[in-house]
C-alpha cells in the first residue's frame, strides 16, 4: 500500500503532460498591433504622408516580428513525450518490484502483527520491554512499591543511575529498608560519584550494616570509606576481619585480598592465596614464601620487580581491568606518580572514562590523590 501511493504521488505530475511553452509574448505583440491601428487612423485623418506611414508600419512590423521570434521556445515534443512514458513505466513496473525485491530479502512478511501493547504483555527476555512494561504500571500505580523495588536494580544494571536513585528511594520510602535497598543506594551514589563513598553512601552502608552486622557488601564499603579518607590501618583492620569471616570460596575474597595487600604497604599478606589476584604478574604461593624471610629492602626490590613485570604484560596484554587496578595502586604506594598516571592513562585506553571501569579506575587514582585530570587529557 505504501508502494502504490508513493506511486500515485509520482505519476501525477506526469500524467498532466509538459505545459506547452508560449510563442509570444501577449501584452508586448498587443501594444504593437495598437501601434499600427493607430497609424492607420493617422494615415486616414491626413495627419501623416502615405510615405511616412510606410516607413513607420514597417518598423513597427520589424519590432513585431523580432519580438515573436525571440519568444518562440522550441520543443521537440516527441522526445518530450517519450522521456514521460518511459519515467511512467519506471515507476509502475520497477519500483514496486525493487521495493517488493528488497523488503522480501530484509524484511519478514511471514511475522505477525507485534502491537506495543501485546509486546508489553509478554516482553520475554527483551530486557527494554521488560522495563518498559514495569514503567507504564508504576505511571499508573506510583505506589506500588514491589514495583520500584524491582526496577532499581535494573535501572543500576542498564547504568541509568539517576532513574535508579529515585527507584531505591522510592522502594526505601514505600517498602522501608533492608540490607539488598540500602546497599543498592549505596552503590548507584557511589557510581554517580566515580566509585567515591560519599556521606550519603557511607550513610547507606551503615543502615544496611546496622539490619544485618555480617552482611559483607556493607562491611566492604565502609572499610573501602576508611581507605579512601586515608585510614589506612583501620581500613586494613576491618578488610581483615572481612577475610576472616567469609567462606573459602567467596566471590568478594580476591577483591577483599588486594585492599589488605594495599593497605599494608603493597607487601604480599601472608597466607595470600596465589588466587587472590586475577591480574597478571601477581603474586604465586612461592613468592608469598620467599618474601616472608626477606629483609624489608630485599622485599621491597622483589615488589618493584613485580610491578614491572606487571606493567609489560599489561602493554602487551592490555584488556585487564584488575590487572591495571593493581597497577595504579602499585606505583602509588611506591610513590611513583609519573608511573601510576602513565598506568593510568593507559588504562583508560583500554577502558574508556566514561565506562563503568573506567569510573573505577578513575577512583582509585584519586583515592591515591593523583593528578587524574593529567590522564584524562
Amino acid at each position: 500500500m505504501l508502494t502504490v501511493a508513493v506511486a500515485v504521488a509520482l505519476l501525477l505530475p506526469l500524467l498532466k503532460g509538459a505545459s506547452p511553452a508560449p510563442v509570444d509574448d501577449v501584452g508586448e505583440a498587443a501594444v504593437y498591433r495598437d501601434q499600427l491601428k493607430e497609424l492607420e487612423r493617422d494615415k486616414a485623418a491626413g495627419l501623416i504622408s502615405t510615405e511616412d506611414a510606410g516607413y513607420a508600419r514597417a518598423e513597427i512590423g520589424r519590432r513585431l516580428l523580432a519580438m515573436s521570434g525571440e519568444g518562440t521556445k522550441t520543443v521537440d515534443a516527441a522526445r518530450a513525450k517519450g522521456l514521460n512514458a518511459l519515467s511512467q513505466a519506471f515507476i509502475i513496473l520497477c519500483l514496486p518490484a525493487i521495493a517488493l525485491g528488497l523488503y522480501l530479502k530484509t524484511g519478514s512478511p511471514d511475522m505477525p502483527a507485534a502491537p506495543l501493547a501485546a509486546r508489553l504483555e509478554n516482553p520475554g527476555n527483551n530486557i527494554e520491554l521488560l522495563v518498559a512494561k514495569v514503567e507504564r504500571h508504576l505511571a499508573e500505580n506510583p505506589n506500588d512499591g514491589s514495583g520500584w523495588d524491582v526496577l532499581a536494580p535494573i535501572y543500576f544494571k542498564m547504568q541509568r543511575l539517576g532513574d535508579a536513585e529515585l527507584a531505591f528511594r522510592n522502594a526505601i520510602r514505600l517498602q522501608g529498608t533492608n540490607p539488598a535497598r540500602m546497599n543498592g543506594l549505596g552503590e548507584v551514589l557511589m557510581a554517580g560519584n566515580d566509585g567515591i563513598v560519599t556521606d550519603d553512601a557511607r550513610a547507606a552502608f551503615e543502615e544496611a550494616l546496622r539490619l544485618d552486622a555480617k552482611d559483607p557488601r556493607a562491611r566492604f564499603y565502609l572499610a573501602l570509606s576508611l581507605e579512601q579518607g586515608g585510614k589506612r590501618p583501620e581500613a586494613l583492620a576491618d578488610f581483615q576481619a572481612l577475610a576472616k569471616d567469609s567462606p573459602a570460596d567467596a566471590p568478594w575474597l580476591p577483591l577483599v585480598q588486594q585492599h589488605i595487600a594495599a593497605n599494608s604497604g603493597g607487601a604480599p599478606v601472608a597466607g595470600m592465596p596465589a588466587e587472590a589476584s586475577k591480574a597478571p604478574g601477581g603474586p604465586t604461593a612461592g613468592d608469598v614464601e620467599a618474601a616472608a624471610g626477606m629483609s624489608a629492602t630485599d622485599r621491597n626490590a622483589m615488589i618493584r620487580g613485580m610491578v614491572e613485570g606487571l606493567d609489560a604484560k599489561l602493554k602487551q596484554d592490555p584488556n585487564n581491568f584488575e590487572g591495571w587496578m593493581r597497577l595504579v595502586r602499585s606505583y602509588a604506594m611506591l610513590n611513583e606518580p609519573d608511573k601510576a598516571i602513565a598506568a593510568l592513562k593507559s588504562a583508560l585506553v583500554a577502558f574508556p572514562p566514561e565506562e563503568v571501569q573506567g569510573k573505577q579506575l578513575i577512583g582509585v587514582g584519586r583515592e591515591f590523590g593523583l593528578p587524574v585530570e593529567e590522564a584524562l587529557k
